[in-house]
C-alpha cells in the first residue's frame, strides 16, 4: 500500500506530530509499505530554517526508506494567529500542488493540529480519486481560544464549519483520544467513521538508562532532586506557574527544576526565570530528538503541565509516554481528564491542579520524600509503557488505512482502546 502523508512537521523538526509521523512511517516501510510525506523545510518552531535546509519549491530526500517531499512555505515563528495562518496556508497550497505530481496513493492521510494541511489532504485525496484519513491530532479551532490566542469571532466560526466539513467529508478520522471521538460525537459525526488511535511511545528508542554523566555534570545536577519539563515550551503549557512552584522552593538546594525544549514561550520562560534569579531552574535550550533519552535520564520525576482549561481535559500529552518509556513517575499539573485517567488509572504517579504552585510544590514533595512511592510510580509507569507503544499505534493506524482502502465502512473497533 502507498501512503501520502500530509503534515507540516516532520523530523529533524522534534514536535509531537512530527515525532509521531516519522516513528510509525518507520514502522510501515519496515512492514513493506510506500510512505510519501509531503511537508515543508524543517523551521518549527523559532520560524528558522534548520541548518542545511532552503525553502525551495520542492526538495526530495529519503529518511530511513521514507520519500519525503518538501514544499516552500511561508516561514514564521509559531506565534501569532495571523501569521502562523499564513503559514499553514501557504503548506496547504504547496502540498496540494507538490502531491498532484507523486505516485497515484491508495490513501491520502493529513494530521491535525495544523488544521489546513488536512484540508489540503481532503482536497488532494480529491484531485487523486483516492480516500482521505483526517487524523485528529487537537480540537482546532477550539484551542485558539483555549490558550488565549484568540476571542471567538467571525472567522472562528467559519473554521468551525470547515472542520465539520472535513470531518463528514473524510473517510475516517483517527482521533488521537476517546474525548476526541466523543467530541465528534456530540456534534453529529457518525461514531462509526471515527477511530481511536491512542498516542504512544517508540520502546526501541526510550528506556530505562542510569543518569548520564556527562550532562548531569555540564549542567550541575550531580546529587540533585531533577524535575524535568521536556517539550514544547508553548501557550498550552502555563509555565510560568513552574517558575511560581521554583520560587516557593528556592532554598530548598537539592531540587532542580529542568526544562528543555523550544517553542512560543521559551524566550518569556527564560527572561523570568533570569529576573527572577532562580538559581533552581535550568533551561536548555532545544535539542535533537536523539539526545532527549539522555536529557531524560537526568530527570527523577516527569513533569506535565497545562494551562486550566476545560479543552485540556481532552488531551493526552505525549511527553507522558516518553516518560513511561524511561521508567519515570509522572507528575501531571493539569485537569482531571484523558491524561489524568492514565496516569491514575496505571498508577505511574499523582495529579495536581493546573496552574497551582502550591499544590506543585507538595506533589514535587511527595516524590522527594517518599522515595519508596517515587520507586512505585516507577516502576509501574515503566510496565505500562508497552500498552501505549509506537508499534502497536502504527499496527492500528494501518489497519484503519487498510479498512478504508477496501472500503469496508465502519472504523469502530479499528484501534479502538477508548
Amino acid at each position: 500500500m502507498h501512503i501520502l502523508f500530509l503534515t507540516e512537521n516532520f523530523p529533524p523538526e522534534r514536535n509531537a506530530a512530527a515525532t509521531r509521523v516519522y516513528e510509525r512511517a518507520c514502522y510501515w516501510v519496515r512492514w513493506g509499505h510506500e510512505v510519501t510525506v509531503l511537508t515543508c523545510a524543517p523551521n518549527f518552531p523559532e520560524g528558522k530554517l534548520f541548518p542545511g535546509y532552503r525553502n525551495r519549491w520542492r526538495q526530495v530526500e529519503e529518511i530511513d526508506g521514507i520519500r519525503v517531499v518538501r514544499v516552500k512555505t511561508f516561514i514564521t515563528a509559531n506565534e501569532g494567529v495571523v501569521l502562523r495562518s499564513l503559514d499553514f496556508l501557504s503548506f496547504m497550497c504547496t502540498g496540494v500542488i507538490a502531491g498532484v505530481f507523486e505516485n497515484t496513493p491508495d490513501v491520502v492521510v493529513a494530521t491535525s493540529p495544523q488544521f489546513f494541511a488536512a484540508v489540503g489532504g481532503w482536497g488532494l485525496a480529491g484531485i487523486r480519486g483516492k480516500p482521505f484519513i483526517f487524523e485528529l491530532g487537537d480540537l482546532w479551532p477550539a484551542s485558539i481560544v483555549a490558550v488565549g490566542a484568540m476571542e471567538k469571532n467571525a472567522f472562528l466560526w467559519v473554521m468551525e464549519r470547515l472542520e465539520l466539513f472535513l470531518y463528514r467529508k473524510s473517510a475516517a478520522v483517527v482521533a488521537l483520544t476517546p474525548s476526541f471521538k466523543k467530541d465528534l460525537v456530540r456534534r453529529g459525526i457518525p461514531p462509526e467513521k471515527i477511530a481511536v488511535v491512542i498516542n504512544g511511545v517508540d520502546l526501541p528508542r526510550y528506556s530505562p538508562r542510569p543518569r548520564d554523566k556527562e550532562l548531569a555534570g555540564r549542567y550541575g545536577l550531580d546529587g540533585k532532586f531533577v524535575v524535568g519539563y521536556i517539550g514544547t515550551h508553548g501557550m498550552a503549557h502555563a509555565l510560568e506557574k513552574v517558575l511560581d512552584a521554583a520560587g516557593r522552593m528556592r532554598h530548598q538546594g537539592d531540587v532542580r527544576f529542568l526544562f528543555v525544549g523550544g517553542g512560543a514561550g521559551r524566550a518569556k520562560l527564560v527572561e523570568e526565570a533570569r529576573n527572577r534569579k532562580l538559581e533552581n531552574v535550568i533551561l536548555v535550550e532545544p535539542q535533537p530528538k536523539a539526545r532527549m533519552p539522555g536529557f531524560w535520564s537526568l530527570c527523577d520525576v516527569a513533569l506535565i503541565h497545562l494551562k486550566n482549561t476545560p479543552v485540556f481535559e481532552t488531551v493526552i500529552p505525549s511527553k507522558i509516554f516518553e516518560a513511561m518509556g524511561m521508567g519515570l513517575p509522572l507528575l501531571l499539573a493539569g485537569p482531571e481528564g484523558e491524561a489524568s485517567r492514565i496516569v491514575e488509572s496505571e498508577g505511574a504517579g499523582i495529579r495536581v491542579p493546573s496552574e497551582d504552585p502550591s499544590a506543585l510544590e507538595e506533589g514535587i514533595s511527595k516524590f522527594r520524600n517518599d522515595r519508596s512511592f517515587l520507586a512505585a510510580c516507577a516502576a509501574r509507569s515503566h510496565a505500562a509503557a508497552p500498552r501505549y507503544s509506537r508499534e502497536r499505534q502504527a499496527r492500528d493506524m494501518l489497519r484503519v488505512a487498510q479498512e478504508t482502502v477496501n472500503g469496508n465502512g465502519g472504523m469502530v473497533g479499528v484501534g479502538d482502546r477508548a
